[in-house]
């Protein structure tokens, strides 16, 4: 199994993403697999600052583009501060969240172009992309109804847009999705969490296997 790949978790709000990585993260741990996991924005110090700024909820008068820049500016900060020295180093990364999420927020469903958001992120991270994508789709109504549920959650900026506007989410990664089919492994995140775990974990088994 190749160990020194870059393997992003991606989805719309309450797709449950973040949980799954915790146990695949286990899994790998118990595999005796070297990962790190971390997390977008955020990861690091300085990037966990920036987070607080974007997703306050008191900060409704962020522009989109202000959001994008921000966005782009946490990512190259935790790429070149902590992801890219541990892939270096022969780890296995895996980040929740990563370029997709900016193409599909802010490009797509805040309207500035994808092409736009794209430029942005490639002048951050240097165009190094992840190795591996796995997508994790949901209506919605679902995945906002769940976040309702988890009250122990963070309640970010994202989380209080418009039904509209997370629709708009998730027509954007089906257009990312477009973009990179060979890179981007899709999910249907509304199954139990057990079964989209054993999926997710066959699919990385599968591809890094395949990547030796």
């Amino acid at each position: 199994m190749k160990r020194n790949l870059f393997i992003t978790f991606e989805g719309p709000e309450g797709a449950g993403k973040s949980t799954v990585l915790q146990q695949i993260v286990k899994r790998m741990q118990e595999e005796k697999i070297e990962v790190l996991a971390t997390r977008e924005p955020g990861g690091i110090e300085i990037a966990e600052k920036i987070r607080e700024v974007i997703l306050n909820p008191a900060h409704t008068a962020m522009n989109e583009r202000a959001e994008a820049l921000l966005y782009a500016a946490a990512r190259s900060q935790h790429f070149y501060e902590k992801v890219l020295p541990a892939l270096q180093k022969g780890k296995l990364v895996l980040c929740d969240r990563f370029i997709d999420s900016s193409l599909a927020y802010q490009g797509y469903a805040r309207g500035i172009g994808i092409d736009e958001v794209l430029a942005i992120n490639e002048f951050a991270i240097g165009k190094r992309l992840p190795d591996i994508t796995i997508l994790f789709d949901i209506e919605p109504e679902v995945g906002l109804a769940r976040i309702q549920k988890h009250s122990s959650r963070e309640v970010n900026r994202l989380d209080v847009e418009s039904l509209a506007f997370h629709n708009k989410v998730r027509e954007g990664y089906q257009e990312v999705i477009k973009r990179y089919p060979e890179r981007i492994k899709v999910v249907n995140a509304d199954q139990s969490l057990e079964q989209v775990v054993e999926e997710v974990w066959n699919i990385l088994t599968k591809v890094l296997n395949e990547m030796k």
